[in-house]
């Protein structure tokens, strides 16, 4: 038994009733109302529950029916929630109708190139701002981004635009630093199995963004999003940015097929990053735009003033006056499919 679906009258008190008697076996309780339904996910080994102790949940006034549900992930499951979660930022909704673009460099690099891009990309049509103030390289000599600096760079690009934070952590020590800057938690493809970092970011109050692995399969990526929820965190979003393969003409292989098969198997947003799927500028927009057909939620690019001077991924990045070309040649796209940007 890992999940208890209650009528939509049910009352209160048999939720707390049910939450004590689940808590008195060792398991956790997570409550999620829907517009219909209030579900209560069952967190832990629940083979400690008998036959017996399940009938008698059944006949709680309140509750519909129990239901056990196989996969090894739980909250992140359609099972345990049908309708599509809608991530609210600021009043920007992410799953909603709208498909949400986030926009900016690889890295805060300056205080002046970090606001030109900012008002460049909220003229494009940008809802959020993309760059990192921590930026994890492959090299220890690569430009390792400004830190604390680059996310007050952040701040004052959102109280000049209007535009809400994406940045990536790299280490649970910086949650609270990161926290007060930013509107949504990055984790990076490098980072999606540590597994002390997602419950940490599980337990702040802020919606997450997680990237797919390197060479990460489906299953793994959604066990990394149970990690996040099973800490009361249920505001997670999944990135695809392509996955390492034999292939080599392209810097990843961009799987726009898990966009599909992740709302078949979950509730949950999906956005899509074709700039790091490809590693190509010339190639991002043909992504882009497959990406919006396949039916991401949001897409993710990087774009930078200068490219050719970027301090990390120039060679994918595209110039302003390029993006907003692209955000144009979206929107029929959207439009095709019943859905706006």
């Amino acid at each position: 038994m890992d999940i208890i679906v209650l009528k939509p009258d049910a009352k209160e008190d048999r939720i707390t009733y049910i939450v004590k008697k689940l808590e008195n076996w060792g398991l956790k309780a997570n409550i999620s109302k829907g517009t219909e339904r209030t579900i209560i996910g069952v967190i832990g080994d629940t083979s400690v529950i008998s036959e017996e102790d399940e009938d008698a949940l059944k006949v709680i006034e309140g509750v519909e029916n129990v239901l056990r549900i196989i996969k090894p992930y739980k909250i992140a499951s359609r099972e345990f929630k049908k309708e599509n979660t809608e991530i609210n930022v600021g009043g920007e909704i992410i799953g909603g109708n709208k498909i949400q673009i986030m926009a900016g460099p690889c890295a805060v690099e300056s205080r002046e190139s970090l606001l030109d891009v900012a008002k460049k990309v909220k003229e494009a049509g940008a809802t959020f701002l993309r760059a990192g103030a921590f930026k994890p390289r492959t090299s220890p000599y690569s430009f390792q981004g400004l830190g604390e600096e680059g996310l007050r760079y952040l701040a004052e690009a959102r109280e000049q635009t209007g535009l809400y934070i994406v940045t990536e952590i790299m280490d649970a020590r910086d949650i609270d630093i990161i926290v007060k800057y930013t509107d949504i938690i990055q984790i990076g493809a490098r980072n999606m199995q540590n597994f002390r970092l997602l419950l940490e970011v599980g337990a702040a109050k802020k919606p997450v963004l997680l990237k797919r692995g390197l060479s990460s399969t489906i299953k793994e990526w959604l066990m990394s999003a149970e990690y996040i929820m099973s800490r009361g965190n249920h505001e997670v979003m999944f990135c695809e940015r392509g996955i390492r393969t034999f292939e080599t003409a392209t810097r990843n292989t961009l799987d726009l097929s898990a966009v599909p098969l992740l709302k078949q198997l979950s509730h949950l947003p999906v956005v899509v990053d074709p700039s790091h799927g490809v590693g190509k500028w010339d190639l991002v927009p043909a992504m882009a735009k497959a990406a919006v057909a396949a039916g991401a939620d949001a897409l993710m690019m990087e774009v930078h003033m200068n490219p050719e001077e970027a301090l990390s991924d120039g060679e994918q990045s595209l110039r302003p006056d390029f993006f907003k070309k692209l955000i144009q040649e979206l929107k029929p796209i959207a439009k095709a499919i019943g859905r706006e940007m």
